[in-house]
Formats: structure tokens, C-alpha cells, sequence
């Protein structure tokens, strides 16, 4: 993947960060409590994006204050670095990011990371990007006959056209970044940065790795209610905006997207036809739109398909609409619209 280069110089950036900083508390959270962190001598801990900020907050309990670098409302694909953000970075004693999903972190934390970094890519097992709509090899589940439909040539045959979705897809290599949607990955990555924590913080280890584990129990009960809630579906065909639920796929489902793993990429003519298709032979009763993107595709799919559009939360940020919501709240919303549509 080819990234732009910041040419700042390190010695502008540390005189800007003294003017920005000074002036700004932490990137998020309340006043009150990002100055108690520091004020606590705790370490300073940014996260690239929502999901990656929600589960170091809840390692890091009290003891830290995580700074989010993609801000409410912001689309993370699509985040670029100020003055502000990329100072915060260059002074955090860790950076908790994901290699390959937001160039402009991934060369900031080339060039200007000072600190602990953990990159969540390689501390999760990530599916391969072809899998997107296999989910975890769904081709032999289906020669199995545990999903045996007719849509599995056109599945292939979609692969084949997702591929010229946009070149732009190719952004994210050969890995499905979204690996947030599955919740046993989030409980790995939350280990992960307990561990980290602990290096920076000895005095908390013990306490971050409390927190990791009390994490890990939500997650598993977030992980059984989805297995559990789908386990029975009338349909397991699901057409979504962009491809940010493939590791859903674990719990039967098999998700088609319209504009690939890239939101706002445009579709071909015949990638969009197949994905038509495939979803008026499998009878799907909903398009998914998403939160932070247009929903100019997945409406005009839905007419066209004379069906439904309702939101699935892709969880990679929120939203005005989402604000009073976290992760797990989120992922909740996301299961009971699933059930919806597919008559589970």
C-alpha cells in the first residue's frame, strides 16, 4: 500500500505540539478527567479509532485517559492528521492503532511515535479480504450442507467483480481490517493491551489485567447471544453497504456489500447487478445503510429491489445519533436488526 509522507520536521512539530497542547486538553474524555490523569503522572494513551479507543479505555480503567484520534462523527477510512493529533501521538507513552486501515496514523507513527505503539493487526488473526463474503470458509460449510443455497456460484462470480469495486479497496491489503465485529477478537486485543499497559505502568499491571479479563467475560456473553440469536434464520443472505461484517460470518450468516471493504467506493455496473440478483433469489427483505456514510447506494438498491433499508452499525465510530451509545450497546442494535431481516 502506498502512503504519503509527512515532511514536517520533528523539531517544528514538538514547538507546535507545545502551543496546541497548552491550549487543548486531551483529544476526548471530560476535562475534569483528562487532567486528573495527567495530574495522576499516568501514562498518555491514544487510539487510532472508536473501537480501538473503547477497549483500551476499559483496560485502562481509571488509571488513564485515552484519546480518540478519529472524532465523533468522522469517517475512519478516511481520517487525516492535524497539528493537534499528530503531536498527541508524538508524546503518548502508547499508541494503539491498526496497521494498514488509516495511512495517515500509520505514517505519523513511523515518523513521529516516541512511545509504546501496538498495532492490533498483529495481535488478532485477521481473515483474508477474499473472505469477506465466505465467512471463515463458507463455501465448505455449504458443500457440507449447513447453508446449502443457490447463491454460492454467484458468491464466487461476486468475489470476482468486488475486486473492481475501486482500486481504493485495495487500500486495505490482503486482510479484512473490521476485525472489531467478531467480539472474541476484541477480547484478544484487550490482553494485548494489558499487556502493554503493564510494561508502561508496572504499578497497574494487575489492575489492567483485571479489567482485560472482566472485558473478556462481556465479550463472550456478546459473542454467545450472537451465535445463539442466529442460529435459526429463515435467510442467511445479508446486502450491506461497504464490507465491514465479514467476521460475522462466523455465526452462518453471509454478508454481500456494495461498494466492497471501501464505504464510499462506487460499485461497477456488474458487481451491482450480481449483488441484485443474488439478493431477489434469496429473498433478502433488507438493505443495510450504515452510520457516518452516505446511504445513496443502499437506498437506491432497496428501490430497486421494491425491499426495506434499515442501519447496521459498522462500530467504527460514533455518530450524533450514537453518541449516548458504546460498543457493546452497539453490537446489541446490530444483532436484533439481523434477526429482523433474516427471520431469525
Amino acid at each position: 500500500m502506498s502512503r504519503l509522507r509527512s515532511r514536517s520536521a520533528l523539531p517544528a512539530l514538538a514547538a507546535a505540539a507545545v502551543l496546541v497542547l497548552s491550549g487543548c486538553g486531551a483529544l476526548t474524555g471530560s476535562g475534569d478527567d483528562s487532567a486528573a490523569a495527567a495530574d495522576g503522572g499516568g501514562p498518555q494513551v491514544v487510539a487510532a479509532f472508536y473501537p480501538l479507543a473503547w477497549a483500551t479505555q476499559q483496560v485502562a480503567g481509571d488509571r488513564v485517559d485515552v484519546a480518540n484520534l478519529t472524532s465523533p462523527g468522522a469517517e475512519p477510512h478516511d481520517l487525516e492528521l492535524g497539528i493537534g493529533e499528530t503531536a498527541e501521538l508524538s508524546e503518548a507513552d502508547l499508541v494503539v492503532y491498526e496497521a494498514g486501515f488509516q495511512a495517515a496514523v500509520d505514517d505519523a507513527v513511523a515518523e513521529n511515535a516516541s512511545g509504546g505503539t501496538l498495532d492490533a493487526a498483529e495481535v488478532v488473526d485477521l481473515i483474508p479480504a477474499s473472505e469477506e463474503d465466505d465467512h471463515d470458509h463458507e463455501g465448505e460449510e455449504h458443500a457440507e450442507g449447513e447453508h446449502d443455497h443457490a447463491g454460492e456460484e454467484h458468491a464466487d462470480e461476486a468475489h470476482s467483480e468486488d475486486e473492481a469495486h475501486s482500486e481504493d479497496e485495495h487500500d486495505h491489503g490482503d486482510t479484512d481490517p473490521h476485525f472489531w465485529q467478531d467480539p472474541m477478537r476484541m477480547a484478544d486485543l484487550a490482553d494485548a493491551v494489558a499487556d502493554s499497559l503493564g510494561e508502561i505502568d508496572p504499578d497497574g499491571a494487575e489492575t489492567y489485567a483485571d479489567n482485560a479479563a472482566a472485558l473478556r467475560e462481556e465479550l463472550t456473553d456478546l459473542d454467545a447471544a450472537y451465535a445463539d440469536g442466529l442460529a435459526s434464520c429463515e435467510r442467511d443472505v445479508v446486502v450491506v453497504n461497504h464490507g465491514a461484517f465479514g467476521y460475522l460470518g462466523k455465526y452462518g450468516l453471509s454478508f454481500e456489500a456494495i461498494t466492497g471493504l471501501t464505504p464510499d467506493a462506487e460499485p461497477t455496473p456488474a458487481a451491482r447487478a450480481e449483488i441484485e440478483l443474488l439478493a431477489r433469489e434469496e429473498g433478502v427483505t433488507t438493505v443495510f445503510s450504515e452510520t457516518l456514510v452516505s446511504p445513496e447506494a443502499a437506498q437506491s438498491l432497496a428501490d430497486d429491489l421494491g425491499v426495506e433499508m434499515a442501519t447496521l452499525d459498522p462500530v467504527e465510530g460514533l455518530s450524533d445519533q450514537t453518541a449516548d451509545q458504546d460498543y457493546l450497546s452497539l453490537m446489541r442494535s446490530n444483532l436484533e436488526a439481523l434477526q429482523a431481516a433474516n427471520g431469525c
